[in-house]
């Protein structure tokens, strides 16, 4: 299926139905590092048993909806019966495996209803903003209805698709980062609210640490707007108490190993470290590494659903995640894609931000969603 350090398996029914149906519409490539293949914001409430405060996604019982697999197309009618998008994003990693999964149940629906869609699914080995122009350019030269991309750096990588889109290319952004305010691009579909997330998981780190102590903050790829809005979220709210301060800030570029390395210099720096605010999916494992190595009683807070962190979070290692809905940002992905084939522009059809939903979640909550994501019922 797609290539990358791991795939999300969906638990029973979910796992099943999606290994049954791969039907080749997608195009995937037999070797090399590139892959081919509604929602509310964020809001605060009240943990009544804990007394936490708990960003959900505002739902009844937002403990079981971190990610929602109940999806059917909307009632909109293609005007073709075959689709060919690119999409690529910032790195080949299991957040984005995720969201092929949200993709390929769309494709799966289309072709229910007698429309094939095909698209490339690629990204390098590591972010690089220079290899991800690089890729646009030669795309904007394919046979795409719709070109989507990730945006690894919204400086360099924004004037690229205003281009593209004066020379006539429909072109949208996807999945954890939209381009800078005023691009051309047609709609984003993803998280729109990164800041607030940054926010929220520093205020649940300060909320933890009595609001004093040391802190660090891993952001991730230097540029990436994701991943500097949840610093910037971080720092803001750090500031906001005299007795915390912020004594390292370094860019782990969505690396495992370079954030476990940053993490352990951290520490030798800093061996009376109290938090860590981890900005990406990456980090959060590289730091519970490190403090788990050297005997730590740093608290950890991050973002996302690896396996090896939900892990770390079902240990007490990691103190919460915040998970961000990938299977929903797939499945929209596709279906904004089709209308904006079609020549169909942001209004009653589509927003122009699709908003993504973010659940911060705790220990009590890691072995329901390592079974309900992997199938690990250890």
């Amino acid at each position: 299926m797609r290539k990358g350090s791991k795939t999300i398996h969906l638990f029973l029914g979910v796992l099943a139905a999606m290994l049954s149906f791969h039907a080749g519409s997608s195009s995937f490539p037999a070797a090399g590092a590139d892959e081919t293949v509604s929602s509310e914001h964020t809001e605060r409430m009240e943990d009544s048993a804990s007394g936490r405060g708990m960003p959900s996604s505002g739902q009844a019982d937002p403990a079981h909806s971190e990610v929602d697999f109940e999806h059917e197309l909307d009632g909109y009618e293609p005007k073709k019966n075959r689709y060919n998008f690119y999409f690529t994003y910032k790195t080949v990693h299991p957040w984005w495996d995720a969201v092929a999964l949200g993709m390929e149940e769309a494709q799966r629906q289309y072709l229910k209803k007698g429309i094939t869609i095909t698209y490339e699914y690629m990204a390098p080995d590591a972010a690089s903003a220079e290899d991800q122009k690089e890729r646009l350019l030669a795309a904007q030269h394919g046979a795409y209805d719709v070109i989507g991309v990730d945006v690894a750096d919204e400086a360099a990588i924004s004037p690229v698709l205003d281009r593209m889109a004066d020379s006539g290319v429909k072109v949208m952004t996807f999945s954890s980062s939209d381009a800078a305010g005023g691009c051309k691009r047609i709609a984003y579909v993803g998280n729109t609210h990164n800041y607030l997330d940054g926010a929220n998981l520093t205020q649940a780190l300060c909320d933890r640490l009595g609001y004093r102590g040391k802190v660090a903050i891993l952001v991730g790829s230097a540029g990436a707007p994701c991943h500097e809005d949840r610093a910037k979220g971080a720092r803001d709210t750090i500031e906001k108490y005299p007795d915390m301060e912020i004594v390292a800030t370094e860019y782990d570029m969505d690396s495992v190993d370079l954030a476990y390395d940053l993490t352990m210099q951290i520490l030798k720096d800093c061996p009376d470290l109290d938090g860590i605010v981890c900005c990406n999916m990456s980090n959060p494992v590289g730091a519970a590494r490190a403090v788990t190595q050297t005997g730590s009683d740093t608290v950890i807070v991050g973002m996302d659903h690896d396996e090896e962190a939900l892990h770390y979070l079902d240990e007490g290692i990691i103190y919460c995640l915040g998970v961000q809905d990938c299977y929903s940002i797939g499945f929209d992905t596709i279906q904004v894609a089709v209308k904006i084939a079609d020549g169909n522009l942001p209004g009653d059809l589509f927003p122009e931000k699709t908003d993504e939903r973010t659940t911060i979640i705790y220990q009590e909550d890691a072995q329901r969603l390592l079974e309900l994501l992997y199938g690990d019922i250890s």
